[in-house]
């Protein structure tokens, strides 16, 4: 047996001794205490250490003053930089066999690329190759303000001049078509907009409260911007188009053309100690009818009774008397019940197309009840395994596929029984073969379900069992693929408690269960959305530091699935901000989702395009698209320890491969075993290693990446504050 000889190269910032800690040796050697023995100084700063009847050691080095490399194996005689890992023999004598040490001894200085690198194999069917900009159209950029509309609710007043301002819809698809060049140049391949189709509510900006589902809203349109012009302009620029789509609810007021739900007439509402017609609130003078349509109501539903459709199209001024038909009571009256102009009566509902089990509360959010009650007083549940329910949703997105709506997002998935919905989704996809369905399950944890974990709600209205066919709540494997993957809630909910901390701890935990999905690989991963973001209870847009966001992009954009950036997180727009209105005065600018289209102008998009994090994500996006296995491959060798973490991503049987370390905070050193033998090349640094024993060790600095590529391109894209 031959003793154990390990060396390494000290850098230029350790101190000048240095020593060598070391444990589960073979033989078993003892216990070694910290900080474990002296190494011997030899010539250019190597230090060596010669084991006595040892073969194997799990070790380290360390300069005694808190410089250390990460835990290390070796079994036969080793050199060990920081920046080239383990070397069979003195990397400063014998050349390694690479295309680049080659043109080394031939006197030439090749950098970081190689002659011939393995092409990125870009299909444009796989969305796993997409990386997606998500945003609320109506709060993007404005690009035609004949279209602006104020919500009748939260409307912001300058406090000067007490004029309303900030419309609540203020970006359109005119203006969205204007940037376009701008997401295409930070580098997503997909945009995802809100739901289109047309809404009614007192706060129906976001397209949540479904109205009209064969329709577009007109206030996202002009007459040279329509929602056929957005998807053609996206499409000439290589951007495919992900259309949000509601199935499980409608607003209160029904469905044009389909289903009305009993209210009166806005117009005729007078708040208690007022009189009809001295209504002051911004555009809304004289009454809360809709200001922009002549006859002040919005209701236009040709299904609503005689009486209603006889007073949509007159009184615009609501002062004629008018009877309720369900109390006897004439309006307008002050203090009237609200509740008849703006509540919802569960038990009279139509049940042809709506449930009738009364409102969500409580625990009900965690139990069989999502899947019957109604959410919210403006979104009522849709009757979805009915027959006249389907044929209206799926024939109305039907068209939008057929315009060139390349992918769907399903809202408010949990709401929906698993089975139900995937009715909807698999009738789109036989209508538009290869589209790519994912959904919305929100879940404030891992959503293991009944697997356990600390999980208090039961799988089927977990995320994983909607990517799954069986009905065994305790076991994913009793069913395969439902081709319906879901956005990677579970990987969210730890960022709170380590994201947000500067640490990537706990994270391993929740990809070492991507087994329980039908196609981890297809999930689709974010650090915040519209709803919640990893900070105060979830509720806040990120607010750590810029620094800790962009190790979390590190992550997003190496780990599996598929990244998503809500608007503005590449210039920490509205960091700390709540997600959404909360307080009873808040307006949408002090939200997370107010108006980004002033960082937008002509005037400072410069300016916006420079920020750090922009560039971070511009470089990612760039090195993700030319890496399949970052984009296709499931992960193995997973393992992190706070301040670093490490993975194998294998596509392919080898077709592509990438090592990646990510370091967050300082320094990392990263070592990753049982790996395929040949060139492994650093996207981030060019760096190249060859491996010829399936280990690999190097160096990442602080908040970087280490994305080792074999028979990779090489250096990626331009140093940043981050990526270096």
């Amino acid at each position: 047996m031959a003793d154990l000889t390990v060396y390494f190269k000290k850098p230029a910032d350790w101190a000048s001794d240095l020593h060598i800690h070391f444990w589960d040796t073979r033989p078993h050697a003892g216990v070694m205490d910290w900080p474990g023995v002296p190494m011997t100084r030899e010539e250019n700063d190597w230090f060596v250490y010669r084991f006595s009847g040892v073969s194997s050691a799990r070790l380290l080095f360390h300069d005694g003053h808190g410089r250390q490399t990460s835990d290390l194996q070796r079994d036969r005689i080793g050199w060990y930089t920081l920046d080239g890992g383990w070397s069979d023999h003195h990397p400063e004598s014998t050349p390694l066999p690479t295309q680049q040490s080659a043109a080394r001894a031939a006197g030439g200085n090749p950098g970081p690329q190689v002659r011939n690198p393995r092409p990125a194999t870009l299909t444009g069917k796989d969305f796993r190759e997409e990386t997606i900009y998500f945003l609320l159209t109506t709060r993007f950029y404005d690009g035609d303000p004949g279209n602006n509309f104020f919500c009748r609710d939260r409307i912001k007043f300058n406090r000067e001049t007490g004029q309303p301002e900030d419309p609540h819809w203020r970006g359109d698809f005119k203006g969205l078509i204007q940037r376009l060049d701008y997401i295409r140049d930070l580098g997503f391949t997909a945009i995802w907009i809100t739901p289109p189709i047309e809404n009614r509510s007192g706060l129906d900006y976001h397209g949540y409260h479904g109205y009209d589902w064969t329709r577009i809203d007109p206030r996202l349109e002009s007459p040279d911007a329509t929602y056929q012009d957005l998807i053609d302009e996206a499409h000439k620029r290589g951007i495919k188009i992900i259309q949000d789509v509601v199935v499980n609810h409608s607003c209160q007021y029904g469905i044009r053309g389909k289903v009305h739900i009993d209210h009166l007439p806005i117009k005729y509402y007078v708040p208690q100690g007022s009189e009809q017609g001295r209504v002051n609130h911004g555009p809304y003078q004289g009454n809360l009818g809709n200001y922009a349509w002549p006859n002040r109501d919005d209701i236009d539903n040709p299904v609503a009774p005689a009486w209603y459709r006889e007073r949509h199209a007159m009184d615009p001024e609501g002062k004629i008397p008018l009877v309720d038909p369900k109390t006897g009571e004439t309006v307008p009256k002050p203090g009237y019940n609200p509740g008849r102009f703006f509540g919802i009566d569960a038990n009279n509902l139509d049940p042809e197309w709506y449930m009738q089990h009364g409102f969500i509360c409580g625990g009900d959010w965690e139990s069989a009840a999502v899947q019957l009650k109604h959410i919210a007083g403006d979104c009522i549940n849709l009757a979805t395994d009915r027959q006249n329910v389907k044929d209206y949703l799926i024939g109305a997105i039907n068209r939008y596929l057929d315009m060139g709506v390349d992918a769907l997002r399903i809202d408010t998935v949990k709401h929906v029984p698993r089975d139900n919905l995937l009715e909807y989704v698999n009738a789109w996809k036989a209508h538009k073969p290869g589209l790519f369905v994912f959904g919305e399950n929100l879940v404030k944890g891992y959503g293991w379900g009944d697997l356990g974990g600390g999980d208090n709600g039961p799988s089927f209205i977990r995320p994983w069992w909607y990517t799954r066919l069986g009905h065994d709540p305790r076991d994913p494997n009793s069913g395969g693929d439902s081709g319906f993957p879901q956005l990677d809630f579970g990987l969210f909910s730890t960022f709170r408690d380590n994201l947000s901390r500067g640490s990537f701890a706990g994270v391993g935990r929740v990809l070492e269960m991507d087994w329980i999905y039908g196609n981890a690989t297809e999930l689709v991963t974010f650090l915040q959305n519209h709803d919640v973001g990893p900070d105060n209870d979830f509720r806040f847009r990120f607010k750590g530091e810029q620094w800790m966001a962009a190790a979390a992009y590190n992550l997003l954009w190496t780990v599996r699935g598929i990244p998503c950036l809500y608007y503005g997180e590449e210039i920490e727009f509205m960091k700390g901000a709540p997600q959404d209105v909360i307080g009873n005065d808040d307006t949408l600018d002090t939200t997370g989702r107010a108006y980004f289209g002033d960082h937008l102008t002509d005037e400072r998009i410069g300016e916006t395009q420079s920020h750090p994090l922009y560039q971070h994500i511009k470089r990612l996006n760039q090195i993700r698209r030319q890496i399949p296995a970052l984009q296709k491959a499931p992960m193995s060798h997973v393992n992190d320890w706070g301040s670093g973490l490490s993975f194998v991503r294998d596509h392919n049987n080898g077709e592509s491969c990438v090592v990646v370390g990510l370091a967050i905070g300082g320094d990392q050193h990263v070592s990753v075993g049982n790996i395929r033998n040949g060139v492994y090349r650093d996207a981030v640094t060019g760096n190249e290693i060859a491996v010829h024993h399936g280990s690999i060790s190097f160096h990442v600095r602080g908040n970087s990446a280490g994305i080792y590529v074999l028979d990779g391109p090489g250096k990626i894209g331009v140093d940043g504050v981050y990526l270096r």
